[in-house]
């Protein structure tokens, strides 16, 4: 699963991608910001995922765009989590096409004697809508959901496996994806990446729908110094109000 830091390195070469959404904390499954294989004006046949007799895969039309994951298979790294639930940070502008969108966040359970969640149907949050810079490219102005709620009717234990989606719906209506797959731990454990004013913040440059403005950041992981005066917070607000949204 890739960390922050592995995020920032391919930041250069993102202008060649054809994908758009990356999660940045607390991690991702994996680098979906490929299109490869024969392009659909070159091949009527091309389907969104292509798999050839020697094992490979291509993926004309951007892994991205591919349920559940972006295309990436469940691996075997995880992420430590609140069992409580925690902070979600991602970038939906690293290509063009996003000056506005859909966000939702959904889990997938994996219960006991399964090998994956069987689907991303347990939805915590729907219908936030935002507004970007530009329509252009806008990499490195991310947006955050500083606690996420975990699915009701549940009782999720340390210890338990879940992937946490992030979905995209585009302007033009199709929709983006973008996993992390989760080892749930106790609140506040030193194994949950902690949550920082550096990796979750709202870009000024951002306006959300389904949010209300507040001065404080709170998760599951372990707590950041005081200072709301050195947030850069976007202009709507940036902690979610799980009831509203799941109303």
């Amino acid at each position: 699963m890739l960390a922050l830091t592995s995020i920032l390195a391919v930041v250069p070469l993102l202008q060649l991608a054809h994908s758009h959404l990356v999660i940045t904390y607390p991690g991702w499954r994996g680098d979906t910001l490929h299109t490869n294989g024969t392009l659909p004006q070159f091949d009527a046949d091309a389907l969104a995922v292509n798999q050839f007799e020697n094992g490979t895969r291509t993926f004309p039309y951007g892994m991205g765009w591919v349920y559940p994951c972006g295309g990436l298979p469940q691996g075997t790294n995880r992420t430590k989590w609140p069992v409580s639930g925690g902070a979600v940070a991602f970038q939906p502008g690293w290509f063009q096409g996003h000056s506005q969108g859909q966000l939702y966040v959904n889990f997938g359970i994996q219960e006991q004697g399964m090998q994956a969640p069987p689907n991303m149907s347990h939805n915590v949050i729907k219908n936030v809508g935002f507004y970007g810079p530009t329509n252009e490219a806008w990499p490195g102005q991310p947006m955050c959901f500083p606690q996420v709620p975990m699915p009701t009717g549940y009782d999720f234990k340390v210890g338990d496996l879940v992937t946490l989606q992030v979905v995209l719906a585009a302007q033009h209506g199709a929709a983006l994806y973008a996993c992390v797959d989760l080892e749930l731990a106790p609140d506040g454990d030193p194994s949950i990446p902690e949550v920082t004013r550096d990796n979750c913040y709202n870009d000024t440059n951002i306006t959300m729908t389904n949010f209300f403005q507040t001065n404080s950041l709170t998760s599951g992981a372990a707590p950041m110094p005081s200072n709301p005066s050195s947030w850069a917070f976007g202009t709507v607000a940036v902690l979610m109000s799980a009831f509203a949204l799941l109303a």
